[in-house]
C-alpha cells in the first residue's frame, strides 16, 4: 500500500510521492534529525517476503555505499527495508540535446560509469530515465544494482519499457531496459562493463540524433532490433564532428572484441574534442561550406539535405536582375501545422532554427523545433496544447500559450514553466529586460509579466468601444510596444495599429483602421490588410510613421477572426510564412444531435452571434464587413431576411425580448433597442458610453443580464431592471451580480429565471458555472475540461455549452429545492463549428432539439501544404525595394 504524507520511517517523515517502479516506490521525505530532504525508496508491499528481491534491494544499498562520486546519487542509509538516498533536484535526461550540451552530459555519465567499473560494478540499466540533470547542469546517475522486474505481460508500453527480468534460455536471465540493453543482454548472455558501454552509446546517439535508436511495437520487436537491426549513423546531424561519430560507432559495435573496451576512453575522446573545439569556435560540422553571412551556412546545409527534406528553390524577381530567394521547407510528412491563434511557425532571432506548432503522429498539438541545417524536427516535451510561440531575445528559450497559461521552456532541454494564467492568450513578446508583454485574454488590455513568473501588471486599458488589444511586439531598445486595438467583434481586418511606451504607459495611434498583425522590420512597420502584407517606413525612436504604405507580399494565410497571420520575421529580416489564402468566411446552418446540417444562410460572409427568437420562427445574427457590422433577421418560415440596422457603426450581440417584439443590441456608445419588424429606428437603451454587452432576458422580461469589461481585469456581470411602455422596453439602473475572471462570461438566465449560467476563467481555463438568481453565494461547476457560451434548453432539464475545440456538450440537470443537481457532461453532437474564438457561434432552439450554428466555408487545407513553411532570405531587402 503506498505511503501517505506524514508517515514515519524511523526519523524520516514522508512528504510526497516521487515515482514508482517494479522494485520500489520513491518518496520525498524529511530527515527530522538532520533537517534535510531526502529520497526514500521503499520496497513495494508484498515484496519484503521475497528473499531474492530483498537480497537485490539490500545489494543496491551496498553498491551505492561503495561508490562516492559527484556524478552518482549518494546513499545515506538503510531503514526498515527502505533506501535513504540523496534527493537530486532537476529532471531526467531529455532528447535531443545541442552538441555541446550532449557532450557535456556524456562526459559526466562516462565519469560515473568509470568510477563504478573501477570497483567491478556494472550498471546494467543505463537509460535516460536513470540519468538526472540538476538545474546547474550536473549529471547524477541513479539506480546502480537495480533489481529486475518480472515482465511476461504483453501489454507493456514498448516506448519506455521498465527495467525487466524475464526467464529466457538456459544461459541465464535477460535483465535491463529493452531499448538500451546490449545485444549480449538481449540474448541472455553474461554481461560485463562493455554492456554499459553499449548503453552509453545508445544514450549518446539519442541525445545527438533526437530519436530512439531501437523501437518497436512490442518488447520482442525491440529485442530483435537490438540483436539484428542495422544502425544508421547517417541520422546523426552533420554538425556532429567525425571523431564523435566514430566514438558512437565504437560504443555500438555488436562484436564485444572490437567494441570500445573501457568507458574511460570515451571520457578521454570527449575531453580531447572539447579542448580542440574551444580553439575553433563555433563548433565546425563535418562538412562546413565557406560563407560570408550568417545565413549562408544554414542555406548550404539545407540545400545539402534536399533528398531528405524535399527542399526546392523558387526564384521570385521583384525587379530585373534582383532575385529574391525563397525556400520551401518540408517539416515532415507526419506533421501537420496547426495553431488555434497566432503564427504556427516562428524563426529564431538569428534565423538558424524554427519553432512551430503541429499535430504530431498521435494527433496531439504540441511544439516542435528544427535547426534549419538539419533534416529532422523534434518535439519539445510537455508542450501539449501549445499555440502562438515566441522566442526569447537570445533564442535559447521559447514562450507559448497552453491550457489557460502563459508558459516558457528552454530549447536545450527542460520542462515548461507556467508564468501566469492566460485564459485566451492572443500574442506575447519577450523583452530584453526579462519581462514579457502579453495579451492574456481575447478581451482586455496588455499585461507585463516577469520572465520568472509573477502577478501580471496591466500596461494598456481599453478605451471607448475597444474590444481588445492583441499581438504585441516589443520594439528595439525595449522601451515601447506595438499592438493592435479593435472595436469590431471577431473581425480585426481593419484594426488600429497603436504603440505604448513602457515607462509611462502612454499610447499613440500610428494608423487608424489600417489592418492587423503589426510587426516591426528594420525601419519599417508591416501589417496585414485585405490579404496582403503592407509595409510603411517607421521611426522606432520618435514612434512615427513616414510616407505611404505599399504591398510587399501576398498569397499567405491570415485570419481576420483572430487578427493574426501566418507570417513572422527573424531579427535579421528573414521571413517565415505559410502559403495560402485568408480564412474566416462562414455560413449559418441548423444542426441536429446527429450532426446533420441544413443551410439557413448559405452565402459566405463573416457571420456571428446567431440568436433564435422566443418562438423559434426567426433568427437574428450579425454580419461584419470591414470595421462595421449590422444585425439581420432571417424568417425561418418564409425564407427571407432583412437588415435591422444600417450605417457605419458596429452593431452586434442581439438579444430578443421574451415577447419577440424587440431586439436589444450593443453599439457605439452603449446598448440600443429596435423593433424586430423593422419599423422605426433603434432607440438608446443604455447610454453610459461603455462597451456593455447584452446577454439574456429573464423569462418575464423584467431583467436583462449584461456584462462589461472590468478595468482591473476580467468582467462585471450586472442585471438591469426593465420596464415596458408604449414605445418599448426601458432600462433601469444596472445592479452588480458578479465579478468574474476572464472577459467572456456570456451569462444566460435559465427557463424559470432562477439560475444564471456563465463562463469564468478563475483557474486559467474557461469553465461553465451556475449560480442562483438572486445570488446566494453558491456556485456549481458544469464543464470539466474547458467550456464556454452556456445555453439552457427550454425543456428545463438540459444545459448546453461549447468546448474549446468547437463542439457542443450537454449536461442533464434537475432542481431539488435550492440545489442544482447535475450529471456528467456528454457530447451532444460531433459536428465541429467555425472557430470564432469566444464570440458567439451558436444558439439553441426553444425546444432544445437543434442549434443554429456558424460553420466554416473553407475546406481542408491541401495535404501537401500542411507541413510546409516558406522561408524568404533577407526579406528586408525586398521591403526596401518596394517601399519609399
Amino acid at each position: 500500500m503506498p505511503l501517505t504524507s506524514g508517515t514515519r520511517l524511523g526519523p524520516y517523515e514522508i512528504l510526497a510521492p516521487l515515482g514508482a517502479g517494479g522494485m520500489g516506490e520513491v518518496y520525498r521525505a524529511k530527515d527530522t534529525k538532520l533537517d534535510r530532504e531526502v529520497a526514500i525508496k521503499v520496497m513495494p508491499a508484498g515484496m519484503a517476503q521475497d528473499r531474492e528481491r530483498l537480497a537485490r534491494f539490500e545489494r543496491e544499498a551496498k553498491v551505492l555505499a561503495s561508490l562516492n562520486h559527484p556524478n552518482i546519487a549518494q546513499i545515506y542509509g538503510l531503514e526498515d527495508n527502505a533506501l535513504v538516498m540523496e534527493l537530486v533536484p532537476g529532471q531526467t535526461l531529455t532528447v535531443p540535446q545541442p552538441l555541446e550540451k550532449a557532450l557535456h552530459y556524456a562526459k559526466q555519465i562516462a565519469e560515473a560509469l568509470e568510477a563504478a567499473h573501477e570497483k567491478g560494478i556494472t550498471h546494467r540499466d543505463l537509460k535516460p530515465a536513470n540519468i538526472m540533470i540538476t538545474p546547474e547542469g550536473a549529471v547524477k546517475v541513479l539506480d546502480f544494482g537495480l533489481a529486475s522486474v518480472p515482465s511476461r505481460e504483453t501489454n507493456i508500453d514498448p516506448e519506455n519499457s521498465p527495467t525487466m527480468t524475464m526467464a529466457a534460455t538456459q544461459a541465464g536471465m535477460i535483465m535491463g531496459t529493452a531499448a538500451y540493453m546490449s545485444p549480449e543482454q538481449a540474448a541472455g548472455k553474461a554481461v560485463d562493463k562493455r554492456s554499459d558501454i553499449w548503453s552509453f552509446g545508445v544514450v549518446l546517439y539519442e541525445m545527438l540524433a533526437g530519436q530512439k535508436l531501437f523501437d518497436g511495437e512490442t518488447l520482442s520487436h525491440i529485442l530483435a532490433h537490438v540483436l539484428t537491426a542495422e544502425i544508421d549513423f547517417s541520422k546523426l546531424p552533420p554538425t556532429v564532428p567525425g571523431e564523435i561519430v566514430e566514438l558512437v560507432r565504437r560504443c555500438l559495435d555488436r562484436d564485444l572484441k572490437t567494441r570500445l573496451q573501457a568507458i574511460g576512453e570515451a571520457r578521454i575522446a570527449i575531453g580531447k574534442y572539447g579542448a580542440a573545439s574551444r580553439s575553433r569556435l563555433p563548433i565546425e560540422p563535418r562538412v562546413r561550406p565557406r560563407a560570408s553571412s550568417n545565413w549562408a551556412w544554414a542555406l548550404a546545409g539545407v540545400l545539402g539535405l534536399v533528398a531528405a527534406s524535399a527542399l526546392w528553390m523558387v526564384w521570385h524577381r521583384s525587379q530585373p536582375g534582383q532575385p529574391l530567394v525563397s525556400l520551401d521547407l518540408d517539416l515532415g510528412a507526419e506533421l501537420s501545422l496547426l495553431s488555434i491563434a497566432g503564427s504556427a511557425a516562428v524563426p529564431s532571432p538569428d534565423a538558424k532554427r524554427i519553432v512551430f506548432v503541429s499535430l504530431g503522429p498521435d494527433g496531439t498539438r504540441r511544439l516542435y523545433t528544427r535547426w534549419l541545417a538539419q533534416p529532422k524536427a523534434f518535439a519539445l516535451p510537455k508542450t501539449e496544447g501549445a499555440y502562438a510561440p515566441f522566442f526569447s531575445p537570445d533564442g535559447q528559450s521559447v514562450g507559448f500559450f497552453a491550457k489557460g497559461k502563459l508558459n516558457k521552456t528552454r530549447l536545450d532541454g527542460g520542462l515548461p514553466v507556467s508564468l501566469c494564467q492566460a485564459p485566451a492568450g492572443r500574442g506575447a513578446s519577450w523583452n530584453e529586460d526579462d519581462t514579457i508583454i502579453a495579451a492574456l485574454d481575447n478581451r482586455g488590455g496588455l499585461s507585463q509579466i516577469p520572465v520568472d513568473g509573477g502577478k501580471p501588471v496591466q500596461i494598456t486599458q481599453l478605451e471607448g468601444s475597444e474590444i481588445g488589444h492583441r499581438w504585441p511586439q516589443v520594439l528595439p531598445g525595449g522601451k515601447a510596444v506595438l499592438f493592435m486595438a479593435n472595436t469590431t467583434p471577431a473581425n480585426y481586418s481593419e484594426a488600429s495599429i497603436v504603440v505604448v511606451t513602457l515607462g509611462d504607459h502612454r499610447r499613440k495611434t500610428l494608423l487608424e483602421r489600417a489592418g492587423m498583425y503589426p510587426r516591426y522590420l528594420a525601419g519599417y512597420l508591416t501589417y496585414v490588410r485585405k490579404e496582403k502584407l503592407f509595409a510603411v517606413a517607421f521611426d522606432p525612436v520618435r514612434l512615427e510613421v513616414r510616407g505611404l504604405a505599399a504591398p510587399v507580399l501576398d498569397g499567405f494565410i491570415s485570419d481576420p477572426t483572430f487578427g493574426d497571420a501566418q507570417a513572422e520575421f527573424s531579427r535579421q529580416g528573414t521571413l517565415a510564412y505559410r502559403q495560402g489564402k485568408a480564412v474566416g468566411m462562414r455560413t449559418i446552418h441548423s444542426m441536429d444531435a446527429a450532426g446533420n446540417l441544413d443551410a439557413i444562410v448559405a452565402e459566405p460572409a463573416l457571420y456571428q452571434m446567431p440568436r433564435f427568437s422566443p418562438d423559434g420562427s426567426r433568427l437574428a445574427y450579425s454580419v461584419t464587413q470591414g470595421a462595421n457590422s449590422d444585425i439581420w433577421i432571417y424568417d425561418l418560415r418564409q425564407g427571407n431576411r432583412a437588415r435591422m440596422t444600417g450605417g457605419m457603426d458596429v452593431n452586434s450581440f442581439p438579444v430578443w425580448t421574451p415577447d419577440g417584439r424587440h431586439l436589444v443590441f450593443s453599439s457605439v456608445g452603449g446598448t440600443f433597442c429596435a423593433r424586430s419588424d423593422g419599423a422605426g429606428s433603434p432607440e438608446p437603451f443604455t447610454t453610459n458610453g461603455a462597451l456593455t454587452i447584452p446577454a439574456s432576458f429573464t423569462p418575464d422580461g423584467t431583467r436583462l443580464a449584461v456584462y462589461d469589461p472590468n478595468p482591473s481585469g476580467g468582467s462585471i456581470i450586472s442585471t438591469i431592471p426593465v420596464q415596458y411602455g408604449p414605445s418599448g422596453p426601458k432600462a433601469g439602473k444596472p445592479e452588480l451580480f458578479l465579478k468574474t475572471e476572464g472577459g467572456n462570461p456570456n451569462p444566460v438566465f435559465s427557463p424559470d429565471g432562477k439560475w444564471i449560467a456563465y463562463a469564468a476563467a478563475g483557474s486559467g481555463t474557461y469553465e461553465v458555472y451556475v449560480r442562483s438568481f438572486p445570488d446566494r453565494g453558491t456556485q456549481w461547476q458544469i464543464s470539466n475540461n474547458g467550456g464556454g457560451i452556456p445555453r439552457w434548453s427550454g425543456n428545463g432539464h438540459e444545459l448546453f455549452y461549447r468546448t474549446d475545440d468547437q463542439r457542443i456538450m450537454v449536461v442533464d440537470y434537475e432542481v431539488k429545492g435550492d440545489t442544482l443537481v447535475t450529471r456528467k457532461p456528454r457530447l451532444w453532437s460531433n459536428g465541429q463549428l467555425a472557430n470564432t474564438g469566444f464570440t458567439l457561434n451558436l444558439d439553441v432552439s426553444p425546444d432544445g432539439k437543434r442549434f443554429a450554428v456558424v460553420m466554416p466555408v473553407e475546406g481542408p487545407e491541401p495535404r501537401e501544404t500542411q507541413s510546409h513553411v516558406t522561408l524568404v532570405l533577407n526579406f528586408f531587402d525586398e521591403v526596401r525595394r518596394r517601399v519609399p
